[in-house]
């Protein structure tokens, strides 16, 4: 989910309108937004674990692991050599933060 804030543009019809919303409650209602959709995508990520996924592996990071994505743009990581520009499927086992981390089978 991606939530972004009104803001006034002068010129346009909306900046006419009347019963406009206070910045503090578009700020408020912005924080409840975007922790509902932190939230909901970590329970679809735990969703994830144990399953297998295929990943296409794009870049070697600093901590040993390889970065990719699945078909729906689950970050996942995992340990291998040579795993760049490929497919591989994953056997997902962890989650840390927004990425899940898993084996090359």
């Amino acid at each position: 989910m991606h939530v972004f804030k009104y803001s006034i543009r002068e010129g346009t019809v909306a900046a006419k309108m009347k019963n406009q919303i206070d910045g503090n409650i578009k700020e408020q209602r912005s924080e409840r937004l975007i922790k509902l959709s932190n939230n909901n995508e970590t329970e679809f990520m735990k969703k994830s674990i144990g399953k297998t996924l295929e990943v296409l592996f794009e870049e070697k990071q600093e901590n040993g692991y390889t970065e990719g994505h699945t078909t729906n743009y689950i970050v996942i990581e995992a340990e291998g050599e040579n795993l760049e520009n490929t497919i591989q499927k994953v056997k997902i086992d962890t989650i840390e933060g927004n990425i899940l981390r898993g084996k090359i089978l």
